[in-house]
């Protein structure tokens, strides 16, 4: 067998220690359709992609979301020509031209999941390029050793080699399509400088040690479906006023008692859902985690899997696009600045404020995201589930229980609220442009049906 990047014998012995246990790989030869194989190795990937986001320089909530997402378009692309029916996204998405992708040769036999494999693991090491550390390049490149070892048995090895040269062409012709999407290498330089903060009564002014807000012209970045932005943007905020019975002083009011009157229960929700950058592996990635445990729980194939993580990847994405246009053009002041500006100047809150504007919540659009995708995905349309996200344990929080991903998608946005760093409108816009993102993402791309 001649393993991807020529592991040495000791290595493959860790390997084969390393990550034994429970995973199912089918050994299926030749072009068998992609539903014949188990998702789990795929799945794999995501689990350490979120370990990679949390340790590596510069992937803010936006750079993560956009990395998660390439992951998961090039998996789609890796496979769809092993789903019956299935159509590539070439020529769906914006940008993304008809003939963009290479093509798998004519009369020839593959093995979609070792296509997968290496589509996915250098797709991995592309994102995360030049801010990858040594050790987290070298457990990438274990896993798809590790994987190829189990998938390559009973497969001619001219197939073999034809699987993995097709999923890494793939995986370099998305990341062509990548460098043009404004977002190219955004780890570098998370406060896009020069940038300059508008001035105003209503507007946001640094809340800590950033003096910097992050991303400022995120919102110019390519979505994948322009009407994932132009047709989701939220309507005008309340009008900013200092006045004690205007509106928006009511607002912050509001907030200003419900963090002087959280229950520990509403202080446990603050704190599991916060999702911070660097201590976890963000929003974006928290989302992820509980589509690979949905799948998980749900023994997905290859192809389901594919298609999960393509379909999320897509919204999310543009959740984080459409979000942050509107953050930097109402650039709205955080309610710590305001309540301690005109309320109460000792007011603290219960987590940390994001050094970005407020209007409106990233955590509420991107979790409408997930919950409208996970709805079609796992439900018959009314998004009933008993949920146990248990994707918190990995960071020393505790299991959340849902009877319904609407009530995860409102448990999540409310939890900015009760932190102390949204005015509820933040909340509530947020959930409906992540709704609208995912029904969208939905209905103008055509999904294959997947087992």
């Amino acid at each position: 067998m001649k393993s991807p990047t020529s592991l040495t014998i000791p290595i493959i012995l860790f390997l084969l220690i390393g990550f034994s246990g429970c995973e199912k790989y089918e050994r299926v030869t030749d072009s068998t359709e992609t539903s014949a194989y188990s998702g789990d190795f795929l799945r794999k990937f995501y689990d350490l992609q979120c370990q990679i986001t949390k340790e590596t320089p510069g992937f803010f909530p936006p750079q993560a979301a956009r990395a998660f997402s390439y992951v998961g378009l090039t998996g789609y692309e890796a496979v769809v020509h092993g789903i019956p029916n299935a159509k590539s996204l070439a020529g769906q998405l914006n940008g993304l031209s008809a003939n963009a992708l290479p093509q798998p040769e004519v009369d020839k036999a593959y093995n979609w999941a070792i296509v997968a494999n290496a589509a996915s693991a250098e797709m991995m090491r592309k994102m995360f390029e030049l801010n990858l550390s040594e050790q987290n390049l070298q457990k990438i490149n274990e896993m798809e050793d590790y994987n190829y070892s189990q998938l390559y048995a009973a497969n001619p090895l001219p197939v073999a080699d034809r699987s993995v040269a097709f999923g890494r062409a793939i995986a370099e012709a998305i990341y062509q399509y990548s460098m043009t999407d404004g977002g190219h290498q955004a780890y570098l330089d998370a406060f896009q400088l020069p940038y300059i903060l508008p001035v105003g009564d209503h507007c946001w002014i640094p809340t800590g040690a950033t003096v910097h807000p992050i991303c400022p012209y995120w919102g110019e970045c390519r979505p994948f479906l322009n009407q994932n932005v132009v047709g989701t943007q939220p309507p005008q905020h309340l009008p900013h006023s200092a006045d004690v019975n205007s509106d928006f002083y009511a607002a912050a009011m509001e907030v200003y008692n419900q963090v002087n009157n959280n229950s520990a229960e509403q202080i446990e929700i603050a704190r599991f859902w916060a999702d911070d950058p660097f201590q976890t592996c963000t929003p974006a990635g928290h989302t992820f985690n509980l589509l690979s445990q949905l799948l998980e729980e749900d023994d997905a194939t290859l192809a389901k899997t594919a298609v999960g993580y393509a379909k999320l990847g897509i919204a999310e994405n543009d959740a984080f696009i459409s979000c942050w246009k509107s953050k930097y053009d109402f650039v709205l002041v955080r309610p710590f600045t305001y309540i301690r500006q005109h309320i109460d100047p000792n007011f603290n809150t219960v987590i940390g404020t994001p050094p970005f504007p407020a209007y409106s919540s990233g955590h509420s659009c991107e979790i409408g995201v997930g919950e409208t995708v996970f709805t079609e995905m796992f439900t018959n349309g009314d998004g009933k589930y008993e949920l146990s996200d248990r994707t918190g344990l990995q960071f020393g929080f505790g299991i959340r229980h849902f009877s319904s991903f609407s009530e995860m998608a409102e448990e999540c946005a409310n939890s900015r609220f009760y932190g102390g760093i949204h005015y509820q409108m933040d909340n509530t816009e947020g959930l409906v442009t992540g709704r609208k993102i995912g029904y969208i993402v939905l209905n103008q791309i055509q999904w294959p049906e997947v087992n």
